[in-house]
């Protein structure tokens, strides 16, 4: 059998932004030799390991790309899984399997998957169009998805009334029912090739009111144990099902009355995952590597309180990126700063996050609201 100690293996990566770095930082560990494609020839990994410069979504190019790979895995969903499917049909190893990902690519499809196997979640109609969803007026307010491309809060978007229909996408989606929530929670769960499935702790995520991307977490959240418990259930349940290998991000709403209801699932690293590198014994990124490679899964146990700041581009910024507030920052005890080595900024683009572990939560918070006031990325 071939393992990664042996000369000529090599482990492909369909992505090559922050959490293909982030995986590679980790793989260094294991000595593991890479291979990364991406569409963007200046990726943040283009200059760290092996890289080719491909569209994730062509079939000849996945193709060819994992023809000379051992194994492959993702760090972001838009890929060809018609050409996953044939790699894995020749005897390529594809983690996660490419009819997971097909799945999960369709937020509706997703959804489909919730009801079918009795996960709780909001209710939801599927709509074809804008036309369509002019029908459903009576379902509002509710939540308008885009079933394909969404993400970093694109293709999301509050309908309150029939007053906003000139707003609703015109595309394959669906209507969701609007959850006056609690908390919004993730949970990590990983699985590997010999049925092992562990958990990360939930964490808490706070998110900015306009573009609906995570502004910072608290790890662990603070829930009563009957609420943890549901979410670790759910989890379990729905990688189990999926009978998936790899890491799995399981988002979630707590309800005011106590009830956890899956929001969206993501079969990778995941952006409510980065405070794992400081904060528990096993990252995120070694865990998802340790899944794929049928290795023994790691202990996923807290090291320390942590609270993780995503570092986003300034409004009205747009260029090659600068880094205000930095050394004010890094002279904090407990503050970490990953930067992501993306060159220019723009608005909201992802370009750091900021992990600060602290035995007490009240100084916990105060270091993660001077981080988020202090470090600024500007032009």
């Amino acid at each position: 059998m071939l393992t990664l100690f042996q000369q000529e293996f090599k482990l492909g990566v369909l992505g090559g932004g922050q959490l293909g770095r982030m995986l590679l930082q980790s793989g260094i560990d294991f000595n593991i030799p890479f291979v990364i494609m991406d569409g963007d020839a200046d990726a943040p990994c283009a200059t760290l390991t092996e890289f080719h410069h491909g569209k994730l979504t062509d079939f000849d190019a996945v193709m060819k790309f994992g023809a000379a790979c051992d194994i492959i895995t993702i760090e972001i969903e838009n890929v060809n899984t018609a050409a996953l499917k044939e790699l894995a049909r020749q005897g390529k190893k594809v983690y996660p399997q490419p009819e997971v990902i097909a799945l999960i690519q369709d937020k509706r499809t997703q959804k489909i998957f919730y009801r079918d196997y009795g996960i709780p979640t909001a209710n939801f109609i599927l709509v074809e169009n804008a036309n369509d969803i002019a029908k459903h007026t009576d379902f509002f307010p509710a939540i308008n998805k885009l079933g394909r491309e969404g993400y970093d809060g694109r293709g999301v978007q509050l309908l309150r009334s029939s007053n906003d229909i000139d707003k609703a996408f015109d595309a394959p989606g669906f209507l969701e029912e609007w959850i006056d929530f609690d908390r919004e929670i993730s949970v990590i769960v990983a699985r590997n090739e010999h049925g092992e499935v562990k958990t990360f702790p939930a964490v808490e995520m706070v998110f900015h009111p306009q573009q609906n991307l995570v502004e910072y977490l608290f790890a662990p959240a603070d829930l009563s144990e009957g609420i943890l418990s549901q979410a670790e259930h759910l989890a379990k349940k729905i990688i189990h099902e999926l009978a998936m290998v790899g890491l799995l991000a399981v988002e979630m709403f707590v309800t005011k009355d106590g009830k956890v209801l899956v929001n969206e699932i993501a079969p990778r690293p995941h952006n409510s995952g980065h405070h794992t590198i400081e904060a528990n014994v096993t990252s995120q990124y070694e865990q998802h590597l340790r899944a794929i490679l049928g290795l023994p899964l790691g202990d996923t146990a807290l090291v320390s309180r942590s609270a993780m700041v995503n570092l986003l581009g300034e409004p009205g910024h747009a260029g090659p990126a600068k880094y205000k507030g930095f050394e004010e920052v890094v002279g904090i005890p407990g503050v970490h700063v990953h930067l992501y080595g993306k060159r220019f900024t723009k608005p909201f683009r992802k370009m750091g996050h900021v992990t600060i572990v602290d035995a007490d939560m009240e100084s916990l918070k105060k270091k993660a609201n001077f981080v988020k006031e202090t470090l600024k990325v500007i032009t």
